[in-house]
């Protein structure tokens, strides 16, 4: 998969997003976007890692106590 097709595919949704809208002004975006596309990538990347943090942090440019955090607040991990 491209970073084309993804895009398209973020594209895509939101546009999605404001027809559902139907014309009802959004609010807090941005922060609903990192929400929604960080969990399942923090879920992909963890598994594709074998729950492995050291190696999913390196693989997402992250300290690995970032990563931890992110994982908490998601309710990925305890």
């Amino acid at each position: 998969m491209s970073k084309q097709h993804i895009e398209e595919c973020v594209r895509t949704s939101l546009e999605s997003y404001f027809q559902d809208l139907d014309g009802t002004e959004p609010d807090g975006m941005y922060d609903m976007m990192v929400r929604v596309v960080e969990k399942p990538l923090l879920e992909v990347v963890m598994r594709h890692a074998e729950q492995n943090q050291s190696r999913a942090a390196e693989w997402l440019g992250l300290n690995r106590n970032t990563l931890r955090k992110k994982l908490v607040e998601h309710k990925l991990i305890k």
